[in-house]
């Protein structure tokens, strides 16, 4: 779970990604025209997002198609996400209900 941490951490590699959730199986020619960097500068950040398994790779012919694997995005929410968010749910319901029974109106005498 480092390695995708470490391939978030990048703003040009969530770009990537973003991309990839728009259009996936992008070539690297395609994939670059989105960013203003070199060829290589985007191959390494692809080594980096293929290395987290945060990308696959399918050679289609002489082309080599990047495609998006959710996965281990999908993980980290699981992980670290949707149980602390349960919690600020309850909370919230909790604090709901105590709101609602105070604003009650009291019976007319």
């Amino acid at each position: 779970m480092d390695k995708v941490f470490k391939a978030l951490a990048d703003v040009s590699r969530r770009k990537l990604l973003d991309d990839l959730r728009e259009d996936n199986g992008q070539t690297l020619g395609e994939l670059c025209r989105h960013l203003d960097m070199s060829r290589q500068a985007v191959t390494k950040h692809l080594v980096i997002l293929e290395a987290a398994n945060l990308i696959a790779t399918v050679w289609h012919g002489r082309e080599k198609l990047h495609y998006l694997n959710p996965v281990p995005i999908h993980q980290i929410s699981e992980r670290w996400i949707s149980k602390y968010e349960h919690q600020h749910l309850q909370a919230l319901g909790g604090l709901k209900k105590r709101l609602e029974t105070k604003k009650k109106p009291k019976p007319h005498q």
